[in-house]
């Protein structure tokens, strides 16, 4: 049975989210783990804190750095073997606190969830900086995969997330049974001429990219009618990331690095596909989504109404929804074949 949870900021409502909730959204006295920058506790977003509490760092072994990189994610409560685990990425320069909203609805529904912060950004421990470029990252999602994983996930990529899914999708089938792609940002061509910048210009590129008031323009332009007071909450969950001394660092050496230019790799993706996307995308025009379409050789499309670029946030229940009903297709599928 569908209830409606609340989120609050202060004394003020800020969002509602339609949920099956057995258990109270309430957060009284959330323990964080040590490691995440303490303006954590600033934050008033209950699902944000809750989903905060639950991140943890685990051990990954890469090629391009002698130390493993203590990786940050937020673990499945159980594992479901009957099911493909789903493993949710996140946009550009954020987090797995993208899915505060959307993380508890996937678990209530029964599904294996994992939510992943790419190499680079979200809390991972990098004080030996290690290169943040797209070769690197898709090691380290893979070395991830490889340690803790082990099975062929439903990988669900939102904006440039996208990119990255379809990257590692291409790379490493063996990985990914199926895509799930968000609002996609991958007709992009990287990050053009920011990788040519000298240092210290592209030191001053992302020390304005951290900045407040990019941030919270960024929140104007990606989601529909919020106050500036969820924005001002949302901008601090958004950048408490950018908080750690190494992620100018990372930054720069993504920046520089090139980023992603999968255009050419969409042709190449075998997997069965979902694309969905806010019909009042801001920042990517829906009519991509049709192009993306064409271009993926079995794929479908379902538009989210009243959405912008980000609806594992402002449409979550709409959102896990759609990527529940499609891991369960996808299952369904896995298993016929296995038969026959």
């Amino acid at each position: 049975m569908l209830s409606t949870a609340t989120v609050t900021a202060g004394s003020r409502p800020i969002l509602k989210v339609e949920c099956k909730m057995r258990r109270s959204v309430m957060v009284t006295a959330e323990k964080f783990p040590a490691f995440l920058p303490r303006d954590v506790e600033r934050i008033k977003d209950t699902f944000a804190l809750k989903l905060a509490a639950r991140i943890e760092r685990l051990p990954v072994q890469v090629s391009f750095t002698e130390d493993r990189i203590m990786s940050s994610c937020v673990t499945p409560l159980m594992g479901n073997k009957t099911s493909l685990p789903v493993v949710l990425l996140h946009g550009f320069d954020s987090s797995c606190l993208e899915w505060r909203y959307t993380y508890p609805l996937l678990e209530e529904a029964g599904l294996e969830t994992w939510a992943f912060d790419i190499l680079g950004w979200g809390f991972s421990d990098l004080g030996k900086l290690p290169p943040c470029d797209v070769a690197s990252k898709r090691e380290h999602f893979y070395k991830f995969w490889k340690s803790h994983i082990k099975r062929p996930v439903v990988l669900v990529g939102p904006s440039l997330g996208a990119a990255v899914a379809i990257d590692i999708a291409v790379n490493h089938p063996e990985v990914v049974e199926s895509l799930v792609l968000m609002d996609a940002s991958v007709y992009s061509e990287g990050t053009g001429n920011l990788a040519t910048l000298p240092k210290a210009a592209a030191y001053a590129g992302v020390y304005i990219l951290k900045s407040v008031p990019l941030r919270l323009y960024a929140n104007f332009l990606s989601f529909n009618g919020i106050s500036l007071e969820t924005s001002w909450d949302w901008t601090k969950i958004g950048r408490l990331h950018c908080l750690y001394p190494w992620w100018e660092d990372a930054a720069v050496s993504f920046m520089t690095s090139g980023g992603y230019n999968v255009t050419s790799l969409i042709k190449q993706v075998t997997q069965k596909t979902l694309i969905i996307w806010g019909e009042d995308d801001q920042i990517i025009s829906n009519r991509l989504a049709w192009r993306l379409h064409g271009e993926l050789p079995n794929a479908s499309v379902k538009q989210i109404s009243n959405c912008g670029h980000l609806p594992h946030v402002e449409k979550p229940a709409a959102a896990a929804k759609l990527i529940t009903e499609f891991v369960r297709e996808t299952c369904r599928c896995k298993e016929v074949e296995s038969i026959s």
